[in-house]
């Protein structure tokens, strides 16, 4: 009888420290609500793990640090398209206009990818590096604000659908601070 008391208290610590630990290892350290999206990440060493969702059925999409407007920020749009997630890594390549790394001499840096749709929300999830070294890839700094661009399109799983809303923010990635610029 008391075997089975301490096999069954063991087994039950076993249980709540790994589903504590798996808690801890899939959460995010900050969160930013902003209308209908949601920007979730973790800094890891030299990777950032992120998670975006909004209330569509099209893209979401956010791009870090460019240097006017959408121009030479380093872009990460995905979707999710019969129950399949497809992200890609754009450079912003004017102030109204991005393409594909790939296609500009860039790198495709984009790791951990998973998603869902879900009653109208389409969510993502990946990694990247903080710095890549990619010429198409902007660094993400964590002694320092960044202009964080969120946007989702509505509707179409489509790269090429334009945003229906988009935000402009100021966000330092260590302490989780942040303020709207536009």
């Amino acid at each position: 009888m008391k075997n089975k008391l301490w096999i069954s208290i063991i087994f039950l610590w076993v249980i709540l420290s790994t589903g504590l630990c798996l808690a801890v290892l899939n959460g995010y350290d900050h969160k930013i609500a902003v209308e209908n999206v949601v920007f979730e990440w973790k800094l890891a060493g030299e990777t950032i793990h992120i998670r975006l969702a909004a209330k569509t059925e099209g893209w979401v999409g956010i791009g870090f640090n460019p240097s006017t407007r959408m121009k030479d920020a380093n872009f990460i749009i995905g979707y999710v398209k019969n129950g399949k997630v497809k992200v890609t890594d754009h450079y912003g390549t004017t102030e109204r206009q991005h393409e594909k790394d790939t296609k500009l001499s860039g790198q495709m840096n984009i790791a951990d990818i998973a998603g869902k749709e879900e009653n109208g929300v389409t969510e993502i999830t990946f990694s990247i590096p903080l710095n890549s070294e990619d010429p198409k890839d902007r660094p993400i700094w964590t002694d320092k604000d960044n202009t964080v661009l969120l946007a989702y399109g509505a509707g179409r799983d489509s790269f090429r659908a334009k945003h229906q809303f988009k935000a402009v923010l100021k966000v330092n990635m260590s302490t989780g601070e942040f303020s709207t610029l536009k």
